[in-house]
C-alpha cells in the first residue's frame, strides 16, 4: 500500500478544470482523454464485433480464452465513455482470469435516455444465451454506471424469465438515481471526482424527467435482489457513491444473497482503472478476478434457474 502513489493519483484527478457544468461534448471529449492515460496489458488482442445488434469490444487473452465470458459495461454516467475508454479494466480482467470479455458500446443518454441502455445490455445478454452459451459460463462486469447496469440488467433479465448470469462484480456501481446515500454529503470534498451537482447534471441527461423512485433507476434502494447470483462489489471510501455500494450490498444479504462488500481506504471512484500506478488497484483486480474465476468453475450451478419470484 502507498500512500504516495495515492495523493499522485488524487492531485491527476484534481487537475483544474473548465467552471460550469460543461457540454456533452465536453464531457465526453475530456474523459476519453483521461482513460486513454490509463494502462492497458500485454498480453491481449481486440477485436471490433457486433452483440444484440450493439458494437461491441472483442477482448480475448493472446493465446485464446478458456471457456468462459465476461460481458463488460462500461461506465461514463451513461453519457460518455465507451469500450475503449474501459480497455484498462477490461483487460485485466482478461489478461488475469484467461476469459474472453465482450464489452458493450450501448446507446447514451441524452440522445438515448434510460431505459435505452439496459435494453441493450439486455439484449447482449439474450444473443449470449441464444449463441448457446450457458449462463453458468457467464458473469457480468463493470464501472460506475456499468456496475450500475450488471444490478439492473440481472434485474431486467429475472423480470424476463432468462436463467440469470453465474456472477457480477461491479466497480464503483452507481445504483441510486434519487442520490439518497449519506456520502453524496459527507464525502463531498474527499472525492477528487464527483460532486453532487456533477452527477445530477449528467443523471438528469439519462433520467429525462423519469421518476427515480424506480428498481431499474436506483436498485440500492428499491430493488428485491431475491435469486441473485453471487456478488463483488468493490469500492473506496473517497467517493460520494460510496453508499449505492453499501445500500446495494445490505439489500443483497437480506435477500439471502452471497455477497462481498470490498471497500479500499482512501481510494477514488473506479480506483482499479490505475492498474500498473496504484498498488490498490492491481490487488482489487487480482481479488476480482479470483471471484471470477471461482464462480464459473463452480459453474454458478445453483444459478441457471430462471430466478422469478413465487
Amino acid at each position: 500500500m502507498s500512500r504516495e502513489q495515492r495523493a499522485q493519483v488524487d492531485a491527476m484527478l484534481r487537475q483544474p478544470r473548465p467552471e460550469g457544468p460543461g457540454t456533452v461534448e465536453e464531457i465526453r471529449a475530456g474523459f476519453k482523454a483521461l482513460m486513454a492515460q490509463m494502462i492497458v496489458p500485454d498480453g491481449i488482442r481486440t477485436a471490433q464485433t457486433t452483440l444484440g445488434n450493439r458494437p461491441a469490444l472483442r477482448v480475448e487473452p493472446d493465446n485464446g480464452p478458456r471457456a468462459g465470458t465476461i460481458l463488460y459495461f462500461h461506465g461514463g454516467g451513461w453519457v460518455y465513455g465507451s469500450p475503449e475508454s474501459a480497455l484498462s479494466l477490461t483487460g485485466h480482467l482478461v489478461a488475469k482470469t484467461g476469459f474472453g470479455a465482450y464489452s458493450l458500446d450501448y446507446r447514451l443518454a441524452p440522445e438515448h435516455p434510460f431505459p435505452a441502455a439496459i435494453e441493450d445490455t439486455l439484449s447482449a445478454y439474450r444473443a449470449l444465451l441464444d449463441s448457446g452459451q450457458s449462463p453458468s459460463t457467464i458473469v457480468f462486469a463493470g464501472e460506475s454506471a456499468g456496475g450500475g447496469l450488471t444490478v439492473t440488467t440481472c434485474l431486467a433479465a429475472r423480470d424476463a424469465g432468462l436463467p440469470l448470469p453465474a456472477a457480477l462484480v461491479t466497480f464503483s456501481p452507481g445504483l441510486d438515481a434519487t442520490r439518497t446515500g449519506e456520502s453524496m454529503d459527507t464525502k463531498e470534498g474527499i472525492d477528487p471526482i464527483f460532486t453532487r451537482e456533477s452527477v445530477a447534471h449528467t443523471g438528469a441527461m439519462y433520467l429525462a424527467g423519469q421518476n427515480p423512485r424506480q428498481p431499474l433507476l436506483s436498485p440500492a434502494v428499491l430493488a428485491d435482489l431475491t435469486g441473485f447470483p453471487p456478488m463483488l462489489v468493490q469500492v473506496g471510501t473517497n467517493e460520494i457513491l460510496l453508499d449505492d455500494s453499501t445500500r446495494l450490498a445490505a439489500r443483497a444479504r437480506a435477500a439471502g444473497v452471497d455477497v462481498i462488500l470490498d471497500i479500499t481506504a482512501d481510494v477514488p471512484h473506479v480506483f482499479q482503472s490505475f492498474a500498473g500506478v496504484l498498488d490498490e488497484a492491481d490487488e482489487a483486480l487480482d481479488r476480482a478476478s479470483f471471484f471470477l474465476s471461482q464462480r464459473i468453475r463452480a459453474g454458478g450451478a445453483a444459478h441457471t434457474s430462471t430466478g422469478q419470484l413465487a
